[in-house]
């Protein structure tokens, strides 16, 4: 089965990468490419794509944010999400917005192939990994956690402010206004009942929401 998919991550290095792998194997007749959101949004209106890899970390918006406008776009899209971060940090928000599988970047070829071989045929991609992620989240009776009362937006916020990140480094990050941050920062404060940073970054790291790593990318 040789697919036509759109790859979107905002390093060229990867995309090259990824798509001399998938062509070289046979998995793919075609690879576009995109490295910012928006760029995926007017791809996917362009065209159909029998998978869509699609990088969490974009310039210019957050992947699930994209991946929510994929699916108001093409409900039937097959959105394969593709990053660096942990599966506890974003699996379950991509999945429920509609994504068909989580990938991590540190995956090796054959289960990258396999992942993209699984949602291409309409079903759902879960890593061992991700598997124990959902396992806990839907085994767990009770209130919801603080952080997963917070939209997308916040819940960004609350990651790139526990790693030390100020608003103004947020803010350009997610190409917002300071103004607009410091609102997230503020709803996220009262729903979370923390009351600064030094709180909201012990919450963080006591979780495990975010890895402190420097080298890490998106």
């Amino acid at each position: 089965m040789s697919l036509t998919i759109l790859l979107a991550d905002d390093h060229a290095v990867v995309r090259q990468g990824v798509r001399q792998l998938l062509l070289d194997r046979g998995v793919a007749s075609a690879v576009t490419e995109a490295q910012t959101g928006a760029a995926v949004l007017e791809r996917v209106a362009q065209q159909s794509f029998d998978v869509i890899l699609l990088d969490i970390s974009l310039p210019d918006m957050n992947g699930v944010e994209v991946l929510k406008q994929i699916k108001r776009l093409t409900p039937r899209a097959a959105v394969l999400m593709f990053s660096m971060y942990r599966e506890d940090q974003y699996a379950v928000r991509a999945l429920k917005a509609g994504a068909a599988g989580y990938l991590s970047k540190t995956a090796d070829a054959s289960e990258m192939i396999g992942a993209i071989h699984q949602v291409a045929a309409g079903r759902k991609y879960v890593s061992p990994a991700m598997a124990e992620v959902l396992a806990n989240y839907v085994s767990f009776d009770g209130e919801p956690l603080p952080h997963e009362k917070l939209s997308d937006r916040e819940y960004q916020t609350l990651c790139m402010l526990a790693s030390g990140k100020r608003l103004t480094d947020v803010a350009l990050a997610l190409s917002l206004s300071v103004k607009t941050v410091s609102v997230y920062r503020t709803r996220l404060l009262e729903k979370m009942n923390l009351r600064n940073n030094a709180e909201l970054t012990f919450y963080v790291i006591s979780n495990r929401l975010v890895d402190l790593n420097p080298a890490m990318a998106g």
